[in-house]
């Protein structure tokens, strides 16, 4: 999944945020975490390729995640 980071708007930027962890934790009443890795950089913008550890509901397109 491609992500984009508020306060990040360049590769150099972008590359200190790789191998850092992150957590989208699901709306409701069960607050189910799925939890992934940054593995990379999306182009020259900014933007981070992270690999979650199972899919990704479509419910979570265009939320908040958490960057540990």
């Amino acid at each position: 999944m491609i992500i984009e980071v508020e306060s990040v708007d360049d590769k150099e930027k972008a590359s200190k945020l790789v191998g850092k962890s992150v957590k989208y934790v699901a709306p409701g009443k069960n607050k189910t975490t799925i939890e992934g890795k940054i593995s990379g950089i999306h182009g020259s913008k900014g933007a981070l390729k992270v690999t979650f550890e199972k899919g990704m509901p479509g419910q979570a397109m265009a939320t908040k995640i958490e960057i540990n």
